[in-house]
């Protein structure tokens, strides 16, 4: 099965992004869809098919089309994000899913957004967050109950998502900040813990055995290098400036 990646260029609008934990600095709109496109070029070289949608000018935070669905093998589910300006995004997004998998849809007062889900085989634990409520994930597992995923909330506290805190690298291992969620329903696997010099560095994306980092996290970098990892790092600096990461630019599955 080919491995696809669904991303979205970078919207002119994205100095406007909705913001919730850091301050707004101005955003070069030429550098970063520049660096968007450096992404993509690596998702590329990692094995995937990019399927870039086309930008969404009137919505700022359109290029980060993570937050709008959680696709797994079997179905693909649009989450009602939090923020109510960005679900005009799903629309988009649900058109060009139902192509590879079935469509179940999170329904009001449910609010999801899909960085706030962290996929480790079967399990799926869901960030309760500022965007992300508990009725989202009843909602979840609910759905995904006859697929037999094990849905699990994990508190969220001083970041947006729960993607902002870890990330999954595969054989049971998760890179972490503890001091940003409740860690304890994670306490099953072995916990890599960040560099305390790089506190917000946790959101990496682990691709065909090779873990993407932001060029910003030079420590992150030799910290897994030094535990065996393969490290391919991107500059996504504008990016981050939206509170975006390197998972948040994709929705990738097999076709």
């Amino acid at each position: 099965m080919s491995l696809l990646a669904v991303t979205r260029e970078v919207s002119p609008s994205i100095d406007h992004c909705e913001l919730s934990f850091q301050g707004r600095d101005p955003i070069d709109l030429a550098r970063a869809i520049a660096q968007h496109q450096g992404y993509e070029h690596c998702l590329s070289d990692l094995g995937a098919r990019v399927i870039s949608l086309p930008a969404e000018p009137e919505l700022p935070d359109a290029v980060f089309v993570e937050d709008a669905a959680l696709v797994l093998d079997e179905v693909a589910v649009l989450t009602n994000m939090g923020a109510a300006s960005r679900r005009p995004e799903s629309k988009s997004i649900a058109a060009t899913l139902a192509s590879y998998r079935p469509l179940a849809f999170l329904a009001d007062p449910a609010t999801l957004d899909g960085g706030d889900v962290l996929r480790a085989e079967r399990s799926i634990f869901v960030g309760v967050s500022r965007r992300t409520s508990r009725e989202a994930i009843d909602q979840l597992r609910a759905l995904l109950r006859s697929y037999e995923y094990q849905v699990t909330p994990v508190a969220v506290n001083d970041c947006l998502h729960l993607k902002s805190a870890c990330s999954y690298l595969g054989d049971n291992r998760i890179l972490l900040n503890r001091s940003l969620i409740d860690w304890e329903p994670l306490r099953r696997f072995e916990l890599i813990d960040l560099p305390e010099e790089e506190p917000s560095a946790a959101n990496v994306l682990l691709l065909n055995g090779q873990v993407i980092v932001p060029t910003a996290f030079p420590r992150t970098q030799a910290l897994l290098q030094a535990r065996g990892f393969s490290i391919r790092a991107v500059d996504v600096s504008e990016l981050q400036k939206a509170e975006g990461g390197v998972t948040c630019c994709s929705l990738i599955f097999r076709a």
